[in-house]
């Protein structure tokens, strides 16, 4: 692990009341922009760092309803748990957690409500969601996302309401259909991580997790020709509309993915409730894939460990910066109180990678 430095990322407004700005799930840098996003909201966070190469802090915020630019399956306001960022040509990706909730005790439950509790799952039809969010320079030429741009293009959304989603196509599958009825957080489908190569997306899953095997999804959203505003999965020059690709993160599941070149730098995790080990692999040549692939041995090493607390600092998202040598950001959700220099302020890490 090689920490090399921090950079202050400050919040404010509903940012702040909701708490999204200390559950951050979500990061990719662009230029001097920061894109983040939390799992207590809608929404995605845009701030400007001070310097693009050696920046000390990231403020300016931006926030974006998702409500306001595409059509969510639930309530706008309700929160949509989102767990990756991507950004590819003129758009900007997210994903939510596609995952279950069961209830957790609380501090003086009684033993028959605690009980209840544990007993309780939900679904929250916003956390069902692939977006693609159209963006264009704004008014300072920095980038923006809005409902149609300039040139045309349309935000729009895999799984709207009524409309077929991610786990609606996975409902058959031999290794994952099993565990849709399985909250995220006992090993079940748990959407945590987002890169884009050309016409794919790779879906990183924190669980499950299979015998110790992590998997990655690749899929192919297409628009929907009777609707601009909505997805719908494309398919592959096989027929099939997914790709599963299963890696061998030493039993931990994927918490995100990273574009590096060719590769994916895969932030890996423990995939229950827990507080554990916490890696950045590189997964080689991860954007020449043609077929379901088993990763292993060479093809998969460990570029650097990442600083973890017990019950905080929860690695959940991992960007590029720009320049020589390659370093990370890297955002923690449950931020240790050291990491909160002030209410309306968050510190990310900075980590040296190996190549």
């Amino acid at each position: 692990m090689d920490v090399v430095g921090q950079i202050e990322l400050h919040f404010h407004g509903d940012v702040v009341r909701s708490g999204n700005h200390v559950n951050l799930s979500a990061v990719r840098l662009e230029g001097d922009v920061v894109w983040l996003a939390g799992d207590e909201t809608a929404t995605v966070e845009r701030l400007v760092l001070d310097s693009p190469t050696a920046p000390a802090r990231a403020q300016a915020q931006l926030s974006v309803r998702l409500g306001d630019l595409v059509e969510l399956p639930g309530d706008p306001d309700d929160e949509a748990d989102i767990e990756g960022i991507a950004r590819a040509g003129g758009d900007l990706w997210l994903v939510g957690s596609h995952s279950l909730v069961r209830k957790r005790i609380k501090p003086g439950n009684s033993e028959a409500k605690a009980l209840r509790r544990l007993a309780t799952v939900r679904r929250d039809p916003n956390r069902f969601v692939v977006v693609r969010l159209a963006v264009e320079p704004g008014p300072d030429g920095r980038p923006v996302p809005v409902r149609v741009a300039g040139d045309g293009r349309v935000s729009a959304v895999l799984g709207a309401r009524g409309a077929e989603n991610l786990t609606d196509v996975l409902a058959g599958d031999e290794h994952l259909g099993p565990f849709l009825s399985i909250p995220g957080k006992d090993n079940g489908l748990d959407v945590e991580g987002l890169a884009v190569h050309g016409d794919s997306l790779y879906v990183g899953l924190r669980g499950p997790v299979l015998r110790g095997w992590a998997m990655v999804l690749e899929v192919r959203p297409v628009g929907d020709p009777d609707d601009p505003g909505r997805l719908r999965l494309g398919a592959f020059p096989d027929g099939t509309r997914y790709r599963k690709h299963v890696l061998d993160l030493r039993g931990l599941g994927v918490r995100d993915l990273c574009p590096h070149g060719d590769d994916l730098l895969v932030l890996a995790g423990p995939t229950m409730s827990l507080s554990g080990p916490v890696r950045v692999h590189r997964w080689h040549g991860a954007a020449h894939t043609e077929a379901h692939r088993v990763v292993r041995g060479d093809e998969l090493t460990l570029e650097t460990e990442l600083p973890h607390g017990d019950g905080v600092d929860h690695a959940e998202g991992i960007a590029l910066l720009p320049g020589e040598p390659p370093r990370l950001l890297v955002v923690y959700d449950s931020p240790a109180p050291a990491r909160r220099p002030t209410p309306h302020t968050v510190l990310a890490d900075v980590v040296a990678l190996r190549s």
